[in-house]
C-alpha cells in the first residue's frame, strides 16, 4: 500500500518534470532502472533501459538543450514539444505505476498527459512574454532554470517520492501565479488600449 502511494507520488513528479523537459525525466528513469534497483520497470516499459533508447534520449536531450536556449528557436521547439512532453508524461506515469498500483493504462496515460501537458502549456505560454520583455536575453537563463527544476524534480521523484507532494504543491502555486500575472498583463494592455 505505502509502496503504491510512493510510486504514485513518483509518477506525479516525473510527469510534471516532463512538462518542462521531456528527456530529463525519461533519461533519469532509463538510467536508474538500468543501473540501480530504485526503479523496476516491467514490460513493455523495460525497453527504456535499452542502450539504444538511452543513447537516443541523450541525443534528444542535447538537441533540446541547444534549441531551448536560442530565442525564436525555443518557440518553435515548444511547438514541437507540445506533442512530445505530454507523451513523455504519459509514458512515465504508466511505467512507474504499472508494477505496484496496476493502474489501468488508459487512466495512467491520461494522468501523465494532463500533468505534463498542463506544465508545458504554462511554460510555452510564458516563454514568448519573457522573450518580448527581455529581447531574448533571459531565454538561456529561464531555460536553464526550467532544466534544473526538471532534473531536481525527476531525482526527488525517484529518491524521495514523499517530497513530491510538497514539490507539486509549490509547482501548482507557481503555475497559478503565472496565470494570474498573465491575466493582469492582459487587463493592463486592454486598459491602455481603451
Amino acid at each position: 500500500m505505502v509502496g503504491g502511494l510512493l510510486d504514485l507520488a513518483s509518477a506525479f513528479g516525473l510527469s510534471t518534470a516532463a512538462g518542462l523537459n521531456a528527456y530529463i525525466p525519461m533519461l533519469t528513469v532509463a538510467v536508474l532502472a538500468r543501473f540501480t534497483h530504485l526503479i523496476e520497470l516491467q514490460e513493455p516499459w523495460s525497453a527504456l533501459t535499452s542502450w539504444w533508447i538511452i543513447a537516443l534520449l541523450a541525443v534528444l536531450l542535447v538537441i533540446e538543450e541547444i534549441a531551448d536556449k536560442i530565442p525564436a528557436v525555443d518557440t518553435v521547439n515548444d511547438v514541437v514539444q507540445t506533442l512530445v512532453r505530454p507523451a513523455a508524461g504519459a509514458i512515465l506515469f504508466a511505467a512507474t505505476t504499472q508494477s505496484s498500483i496496476n493502474m489501468h493504462p488508459v487512466l495512467a496515460f491520461g494522468c501523465g498527459v494532463i500533468l505534463a501537458g498542463t506544465v508545458h502549456v504554462v511554460k510555452a505560454g510564458a516563454r514568448p512574454a519573457v522573450t518580448a520583455a527581455t529581447a531574448g536575453m533571459a531565454n538561456p537563463i529561464v531555460s536553464t532554470v526550467e532544466d534544473v527544476v526538471s532534473a531536481v524534480t525527476s531525482f526527488v521523484s525517484v529518491i524521495f517520492p514523499y517530497l513530491v507532494i510538497v514539490w507539486v504543491i509549490l509547482l501548482a502555486l507557481t503555475i497559478r501565479l503565472v496565470v494570474r500575472w498573465r491575466r493582469r498583463r492582459r487587463q493592463e494592455r486592454a486598459n491602455v488600449a481603451a
